[in-house]
């Protein structure tokens, strides 16, 4: 914004009138501020609560197209299909639900949490079903896509109300900007978990690869290593179903510490606009420019990370011929991610959040061009895993740190229009999700297309070059793209400021108005 643009906009709080406040204003004041700093517990009950998303998220992003292919052993197109099918219902889900969550009434126990509740036994059942191969060899296409289009509707049903839970547990930007940071912090230790628990209890079960006319037992891209443990088939699906069955239960544990470890504040859901339709909600979120451009510029950065998280376990094991170490390798890059949470959250504080968006995504770059230009190495590749999961962690705070902002923005631009901040958090994750829907399809089709052998010792070149493009070049240009729409992101660190100041007096002027129906109150 050009030096002076929108004075006249925040230079409005100074012409609000002052009067004096009561003792029983000052009361409600006091009260007020009390429920809208959050204590450390209270921050922790509320990360941890966004462990089951990233949980099952990691398991299912590293490992599902790897299982469907090597261990369900379906055909690469049908593998496709239940992928893109999976996460396209997962994107219409988000905005059906975030559109019903906005029209929920106030019970006992918040609007959100009833959400989150009902959600979880449901989820778990269906998560712990996708794990499981039938013994129906033709429904097994059947099989995986009603129970991973179940569980992605379930897991919609917690996520989009624990989502826009951030705009009800304090009116403090601060408050909502350091529970933000814990939440992420807890988040990345959810993919870390994930991917440790689902990488090591499968990675000690490898099922035995078949030979093919492609193996190169002098080098090359061959994956056929036999130094590790290689099971029967049978022992590498009890395997999996034996982490789904953890995962499962960290899932019910991290619900019923949000349930009753954090509160809804009432305060804030109290104001609230007439119903709105499906596509008034659609306009409403579509017609605010600074959420449209958030969108855009995450979704194609978003992008880039889901193709490269979708294929990189089939790109250690075939192109970089690491099959007894992929597990390992995914590891180092998500614990480097949660050690490096705190750190961006520090750095967008001190330097804002379009400057860290700049350097965290773009970290990413080098290493993505690193990894497919040398020569397969195992030392190397646990060093680029380091590096690269710096860039993961930006990645993950930064969408969730920023779109509070734009729904300020947006409060401001619009003081009549309240409760419907589940709209912007549920399309948003709409529009992230169907693109890596369509990724994941397209890739895994691409697999098919350039001959990929299920559960191959090795693949032919063309498989090799074709999971270098998706890990490296494709993800690459995304990010490129991705940077260039931020460039016209509007909000930066002065109108935000601006925006807190503009909230805080609207709500400095509710209290008057409470103030004044106290005094009214006691005069009776």
């Amino acid at each position: 914004m050009a030096k002076g643009e929108g004075a006249e906009q925040y230079a409005v709080t100074s012409l609000l009138p002052v009067k004096p406040i009561s003792a029983d204003g000052i009361k409600i004041a006091k009260k007020r501020d009390e429920r809208s700093r959050l204590s450390v517990c209270s921050k922790l009950c509320y990360a941890i609560g966004g462990a089951p998303y990233q949980i099952t998220g990691s398991a299912l992003g590293f490992f599902l197209q790897i299982y469907l292919l090597d261990v369900a052993q379906l055909d690469p197109s049908y593998a496709s299909i239940i992928l893109f099918v999976g996460r396209a219902w997962d994107a219409v889900t988000d905005p059906t639900v975030g559109f019903l969550v906005s029209r929920s009434k106030w019970t006992r126990f918040g609007r959100m949490m009833p959400w989150i509740l009902i959600s979880t036994p449901f989820a778990v059942l269906s998560y712990f079903l996708i794990w499981y191969v039938p013994s129906v060899e033709h429904g097994k296409v059947l099989w995986y896509l009603f129970f991973y289009c179940l569980f992605q509707s379930m897991q919609t049903c917690f996520h989009v109300p624990y989502s826009a839970l951030t705009m009800f547990i304090s009116s403090e930007q601060k408050e909502r900007d350091s529970a933000t940071a814990y939440r992420m912090t807890v988040e990345v230790l959810g993919t870390v978990v994930g991917t440790a628990i689902q990488g090591q209890i499968v990675g000690g079960a490898i099922a035995p690869c078949i030979p093919t006319e492609y193996d190169t037992p002098a080098g090359g891209n061959s994956s056929s290593e036999g130094d590790g443990p290689h099971m029967s088939l049978d022992t590498t699906k009890q395997a999996y179903m034996i982490a789904s069955g953890v995962i499962c239960a960290i899932y019910v544990f991290c619900a019923a510490i949000l349930f009753l470890g954090v509160k809804e504040q009432e305060d804030n859901v109290r104001m609230k606009s007439e119903p709105i339709t499906f596509c008034q909600g659609l306009r409403l979120v579509m017609g605010h420019g600074p959420y449209v451009k958030l969108v855009l510029g995450f979704l194609f950065t978003s992008l880039a990370f889901m193709l490269l998280e979708g294929n990189f376990a089939l790109f250690i094991t075939y192109a970089l011929g690491h099959r007894n170490d992929f597990q390992n390798i995914l590891l180092v890059i998500m614990l480097s991610g949660t050690v490096s949470i705190p750190l961006w959250q520090w750095f967008l504080t001190q330097f804002g959040k379009k400057t860290a968006v700049y350097i965290g995504i773009t970290w990413a770059v080098p290493f993505m061009i690193l990894i497919v230009s040398i020569k397969s190495n195992l030392i190397i590749s646990y060093m680029v895993s380091v590096a690269a999961g710096v860039s993961v962690a930006a990645a993950f705070l930064l969408p969730w740190s920023m779109l509070p902002d734009v729904v300020d923005d947006f409060k401001v631009k619009n003081p009549d229009i309240h409760g419907h901040e589940a709209i912007f958090f549920s399309f948003y994750v709409f529009f992230t999700k169907f693109a890596s829907g369509v990724s994941l399809g397209v890739s895994t089709l691409s697999l098919d297309f350039a001959g990929y052998i299920t559960n191959g010792c090795s693949q032919p070149e063309t498989v090799i070059l074709t999971l270098k493009m998706l890990v490296s070049p494709v993800p690459v240009v995304l990010i490129a793209v991705g940077l260039l729409i931020f460039k016209t992101y509007p909000i930066d660190e002065e109108r935000r400021q601006g925006n807190r100041e503009m909230l805080q007096a609207m709500l400095d002027s509710e209290l008057d108005s409470e103030s004044d129906s106290a005094e009214l109150g006691n005069v009776v």
